[in-house]
C-alpha cells in the first residue's frame, strides 16, 4: 500500500510528489500525459526563470526532481477512486493500487474554438498566435491587435481585461450572434472594444498573423484568445462522493481536504486562480497536511 497516490502530473501534482517523497513517504504518481501546462510555449510569469521556460521543460524538470527522491510515475489513466474502510483503491488500466491517501491534481481542459484542426491549433500555440491565459501572457501582446472569441459576461470580462494591454481589442461571437445584455454592451462601449458577430470559423495562419472568418468577412489578428470556458476534471472525486460546486470545482478546506477523509485536491480542479504558482502553493499545503495526517495514524520513523 502506497502512503499517497497522486492523480495528475501537472505543476500541482509534481510539487506534491516532491514534498511527499522528501517526507520519506511512498508515492505513486499517475500521469496520463494531458497536463495543460505542457501546452505553454513559454511562461514568463514563473519566478526564477527570467528568460521564461517552456511548460514541457518545467514539467520535465519537476518530474526529474520528484523521481530523484523516490516518487514512482505511472503512465496510466485512472478510471475510478474507491474509498475503503481504511484508505483507497485506485483503479487504472485494469489494475488496482491501494493507498492510504489520495491527492487529485487533474486540472481542467480548455474549450477550443470549433473547427480548428489539431495541427493548426498546435502550430498557432507554439507561435503565440493562439493563447488561453491573459494573466499568463497578455504582457507579450502589449499594443498588438487582439481578438477574443467569446460572448456573454465571460467573453466581455476577458476582453475588458485585455484592454489593459492594447487599444485594439475585438470581441467575436463564436456562433451567429452575440449574447450580450445591456450591462455587457455598456462595458464594451466604455472600453472602446469592437464586437463582431460570428460564426467564428475558417482559421488560418496568414504570415505573422492568424486569420478567422466573421460576419464582417475575414479578419486577421496578432493573437486570438478563446474565452470559451473550460471543463473541470473532477469526475473521479465526484463519483467517489466528494462535494463540488455547481461548475464542477471540488470543494476543499484551508488544508486542501475534500469532503471525503483522506482525499485531497489541489490546483485548477479546485476553485481559485488558475496559475502555476497558485497550484504549487496549494500542493505544498496539501502535501504537508497529508504527511501530518499519516503521521498521526502511524508515526513516521526512519
Amino acid at each position: 500500500m502506497e502512503d499517497c497516490i497522486i492523480i495528475g502530473a501537472g505543476p500541482a501534482g509534481l510539487t506534491a510528489a516532491i514534498y511527499l517523497a522528501r517526507f520519506h513517504l511512498s508515492i505513486r504518481l499517475f500521469d496520463c500525459g494531458s497536463s495543460r501546462a505542457a501546452l505553454i510555449p513559454k511562461t514568463r510569469n514563473h519566478a526564477g526563470y527570467p528568460e521564461g521556460v517552456a511548460g514541457s521543460e518545467l514539467l520535465r524538470l519537476m518530474l526529474t526532481q520528484a523521481e530523484r527522491f523516490g516518487a514512482v510515475r505511472e503512465t496510466l489513466e485512472v478510471t475510478r477512486i474507491e474509498p475503503l474502510e481504511t484508505g483507497f483503491a485506485v483503479h487504472a488500466d485494469g489494475r488496482t493500487f491501494p493507498a492510504r491517501a489520495v491527492l487529485l491534481a487533474t486540472g481542467v481542459v480548455n474549450h477550443r474554438p470549433e473547427g480548428i484542426e489539431d495541427e493548426l491549433h498546435g502550430e498557432a500555440l507554439r507561435r503565440g498566435l493562439l493563447r488561453y491565459c491573459p494573466i499568463c501572457d497578455a504582457y507579450e501582446v502589449t499594443d498588438q491587435r487582439i481578438g477574443v472569441i467569446g460572448t456573454g459576461d465571460h467573453g466581455m470580462r476577458e476582453a475588458v481585461f485585455l484592454r489593459g494591454y492594447s487599444a485594439d481589442v475585438t470581441l467575436i461571437a463564436p456562433e451567429a450572434e452575440h449574447r450580450l445584455d445591456a450591462d455587457c454592451r455598456a462595458e464594451l462601449d466604455a472600453a472602446g472594444i469592437a464586437r463582431i458577430d460570428g460564426p467564428c470559423d475558417g482559421f488560418r495562419i496568414e504570415g505573422e498573423r492568424i486569420g478567422v472568418g466573421t460576419a464582417n468577412g475575414r479578419m486577421a489578428f496578432d493573437t486570438l484568445y478563446p474565452a470559451l470556458g473550460s471543463r473541470i476534471r473532477s469526475g473521479l472525486a465526484i463519483a467517489a462522493g466528494a462535494n463540488a460546486s455547481k461548475d464542477g470545482c471540488l470543494e476543499v478546506d484551508d488544508h486542501q481536504r475534500t469532503s471525503i477523509p483522506g482525499l485531497f485536491a489541489a490546483g485548477d480542479v479546485v476553485k481559485g486562480l488558475d496559475q502555476i504558482s497558485h497550484a504549487m502553493g496549494e500542493a505544498g499545503v496539501a502535501a504537508t497536511t497529508i504527511r501530518n495526517m499519516l503521521a498521526q495514524q502511524r508515526p513516521i520513523r526512519r
